[in-house]
């Protein structure tokens, strides 16, 4: 018999994604996300639960998923992140035992374009105007929708760079 451990997870960035490196030089990007799901309570009614998950990013191949994920995700962020399930043990500086679960991503799309969602404040506004200019329209405007001032209130997927 073989054994498997997958996460699959769809929810939304719970604060801004924390980048550090190890003492090589490798980046490692650690989030967490909130999911929701329905149950019924004690007398029937149905209740809403929500579930937080501590998510680690690290480079996988030629892919810099921890830089990626630092670089374009914000608080409030839809994704969607493949994983494993993994839990740690240390010994805390108190004397006290730790232990930590948390899901090592193999891979995070994003469900949403930049600046949407409940994270579209102050720093992820200034990230969804990165890719078409400052406030000029770029080449490829008939397919994006601006305010009256023309200013692009969204980005065009194509001009994401992955």
């Amino acid at each position: 018999m073989s054994n498997l451990n997958k996460a699959l997870l769809i929810g939304r960035l719970t604060k801004d994604p924390e980048m550090r490196y190890t003492p090589s030089g490798t980046a490692v990007t650690s989030f967490s996300i909130a999911t929701n799901r329905w149950s019924s309570g004690p007398e029937g009614e149905r209740k809403e639960f929500t579930d937080y998950h501590n998510i680690v990013a690290y480079p996988i191949g030629k892919r810099n998923l921890a830089e990626t994920v630092a670089q374009y995700t914000r608080k409030g962020a839809l994704v969607f992140v493949e994983g494993r399930i993994q839990t740690r043990s240390w010994e805390g500086q108190d004397g006290q035992k730790r232990r930590v679960t948390e899901i090592i991503a193999n891979d995070v799309q994003f469900l949403e374009p930049r600046g949407a969602g409940a994270g579209a404040g102050a720093g992820a506004g200034a990230g969804a105007g990165a890719g078409v200019g400052a406030g000029r329209p770029s080449g490829n405007a008939t397919t994006e929708e601006t305010t009256g001032d023309d200013v692009p209130r969204d980005v065009d997927p194509d001009d994401i760079p992955f």
